[in-house]
């Protein structure tokens, strides 16, 4: 009798966490998973999670490495709250995400680490494998590194080597759990070790085993179908933030004209920028890997004084190490784009996780009044768009400009729709060509023509760019204080208090080019407003989702420009009763919101180095709402109750 064909099952959404030591292979194993994932056609978003250590300590709770990705047959936006299926590869991976694991949820814990050292590494006094602690939970003990062992024993690898490849036997079981297509896969592991043979063979021998293991064990009686998400016609690819956001600013040069030039010292979660613009001469893109932080900012307000699009990139350590030269490049009113790409703070702090705590130090961290424009990215797809953004302020208002993204939107990933060419905005250098100003000669009345530096468009107060060396555009700029218009150094007090006051308006003028603000107020009547700014789009959307679904009435903005504010946001803030401000911080905006606006916006705040939760900022603004509305029920009961019947809790 032929074997019976196992159940498939229907599912609008999973969300799948790789965890094991940080030498385990599971950001890969994640990034494979995540890429079938996108081929397939769902929508998703992923949370890789790693040691800021190059080798943590081996078995250890703080070496634990974990990718985590959410994968729906609908619109979603996080990674998810809590991992419907957790993949532990020893003793320390199981303990470190056990908590955060909804009851019912399924294990499945590779038993060959659970070893008596292991488990005293990990602070289990015995096994949770062999009591009823996790009895709650759908647990599936399998040992993975001795099945792996014992499918590649012919490639005649050590067998350190060969249990390395068990990341691919946990990846190929889990494919075949929720019907991922495997052809990437395997077509990736052939070009990854095409000069190794036998870890190539090995890696896909362990691969299909792992998907052969689940199509014939006893273990597994069910897999698991979640179908493609309806997506707007067009190609799509998986990107990462890091990757959109070199690709935006690529797309700066090209729409500008300009060659791109990069000034940068490494630094996490920033570095992978530096590592692709590096990857492109093709399209003009010079990267120069200079030996500190000052250095590679200077060398790129050298490059705009050249003529290029000068580009320095950091996190917050490095953005206060900048600060002087940023300075430099808004008293010489050059363009610079500096990307700040935010981790956990102060001083090294949590260097591969996630915050918002640089919006300060971006907004005010310069000595004198130093206005810059600020720009942060919702997505990790939208970091192509606003890296885009800040070229063209930066380009169109002579002025350096903060991009901020985080460590979330860095590393994390979606599907992004590849933007046509032909749809993407023109950015006018507009270089001074000839010289823009006459001087009469009181004695002979002849007329002389020269050109000043600082005459401005009276539009965008931009002062014209000159590259040296065209002929009679001869110029000098520098630190010190520029006269109005001819731009020689000037100690006049009113010339001063007038440059000052003209820097700042032709920031403030900015904001002209903004578009009004979208606000989503399906109802029209809601007295609450969500508004937020960078990585919590996705977060407050999916709170606020939940709260609507419970059949109450919530309103929700998302900021891109936070200097200056869109002009319209003073009267969108004044429409609502209520503002709540949900931050990765300890109320940097909120506190901006107060200063200008007068309103008494209400903070939510976490620094623990992790996305918000949905579930969490669903409550708090249910309990706002609440009180708007003058409702005296637990308005956070029915938000779990329509939560869970819904289904779709974590989206």
């Amino acid at each position: 009798m032929g074997r019976q064909a196992k159940q498939v099952k229907q599912l609008d959404r999973v969300i799948i966490r790789f965890a094991g030591d940080s030498g385990d292979g599971m950001q890969l194993t994640g990034d494979r998973f995540t890429q079938e994932s996108a081929t397939f056609g769902n929508d998703l978003q992923t949370l890789p999670n790693f040691p800021a250590e190059i080798r943590a300590p081996q078995g250890t709770l703080p070496g634990v490495s974990s990718f985590q990705v959410h994968f729906a047959d609908h619109d979603i936006l996080t990674p998810g709250d809590a991992p419907d299926v957790l993949v532990a590869m020893n003793p320390a991976a199981l303990k470190a995400n056990l908590a955060d694991l909804p009851k019912g949820a399924t294990i499945i814990v590779d038993t060959h680490d659970f070893t008596a050292r292991n488990l005293t590494k990990a602070g289990y006094a015995a096994s949770p494998l062999d009591d009823d602690s996790l009895s709650s939970y759908a647990l599936h003990t399998l040992d993975l590194t001795g099945m792996t062992v014992e499918a590649v024993k012919e490639f005649g690898l050590s067998r350190k080597d060969a249990a390395r490849a068990k990341n691919m036997f946990a990846l190929g079981l889990l494919s075949w759990m929720y019907g991922r297509p495997t052809e990437s896969t395997t077509t990736f592991l052939s070009k990854r070790f095409a000069k190794v043979p036998d870890i190539r063979d090995a890696n896909i021998r362990a691969f299909t085993s792992g998907w052969n293991f689940g199509e014939t064990t006893e273990a597994f009686a069910v897999s698991y179908e979640i179908k493609p998400a309806p997506m707007a016609p067009g190609t799509y690819r998986n990107i990462t933030g890091n990757l959109a956001l070199s690709y935006g600013l690529i797309a700066g040069g090209v729409q500008s004209g300009l060659p791109v030039f990069l000034g940068s010292y490494p630094i996490t979660p920033a570095s992978d920028i530096l590592h692709e613009l590096s990857k492109h001469k093709g399209f003009g893109v010079t990267t120069l890997q200079a030996e500190d932080e000052i250095a590679g900012v200077g060398a790129a307000i050298g490059a705009s004084f050249a003529g290029h699009l000068g580009i320095t990139t950091t996190s917050g350590p490095g953005l206060a190490l900048k600060s002087e030269a940023i300075g430099l490049a808004v008293m010489t009113e050059l363009p610079l784009v500096v990307v700040d790409v935010q981790r956990g703070g102060p001083s090294t702090g949590l260097p591969t996780k996630t915050e918002q705590a640089d919006l300060l130090q971006a907004m005010f961290g310069r000595n004198g009044e130093s206005p810059v424009p600020i720009v942060a990215p919702q997505s990790p797809g939208d970091c192509f768009s606003a890296a885009l953004e800040a070229v063209r302020i930066a380009v169109t208002y002579r002025t350096p400009v903060m991009l901020l993204s985080d460590g979330m939107l860095a590393n994390g990933s979606e599907p992004w729709r590849i933007p046509d060419v032909d749809d993407l905005p023109a950015i006018d250098p507009n270089f001074a060509t000839e010289p823009n100003h006459v001087v009469a000669n009181g004695s002979t009345g002849d007329e002389k023509k020269e050109f000043w530096p600082y005459l401005r468009d009276p539009e965008t107060l931009a002062r014209p760019w000159a590259i040296p060396g065209t002929a009679g555009l001869e110029h000098r700029i520098g630190g010190l204080e520029k006269g109005d218009g001819h731009g020689n150094i000037s100690y006049d007090p009113a010339n001063h208090d007038f440059m000052v006051r003209t820097r700042q308006a032709k920031v403030d003028a900015i904001a002209k080019s903004l578009p009004p603000l979208e606000v989503d107020d399906p109802s029209g009547t809601a007295k609450v407003l969500v508004l937020g700014w960078g990585s919590t789009y996705g977060p407050i959307g999916a709170g606020v989702r939940r709260v609507r679904r419970a059949g109450f009435n919530v309103a929700q903005t998302h900021l891109r420009h936070l200097n200056p504010f869109p002009n319209d946001l003073g009267e969108i803030l004044a429409r609502y009763d209520k503002v709540l401000v949900p931050e990765m911080n300890l109320g940097q905006l909120s506190m901006l919101l107060r200063a200008k606006y007068l309103v008494d916006a209400v903070g939510y705040n976490h620094v623990r180095g992790l996305p918000l939760k949905a579930a969490e900022l669903a409550d708090a603004i249910g309990e706002l709402v609440a009180m708007a509305e003058g409702l005296d029920h637990d308005l956070t009961l029915k938000l779990v109750a329509t939560s869970s019947a819904a289904g779709k809790e974590n989206a």
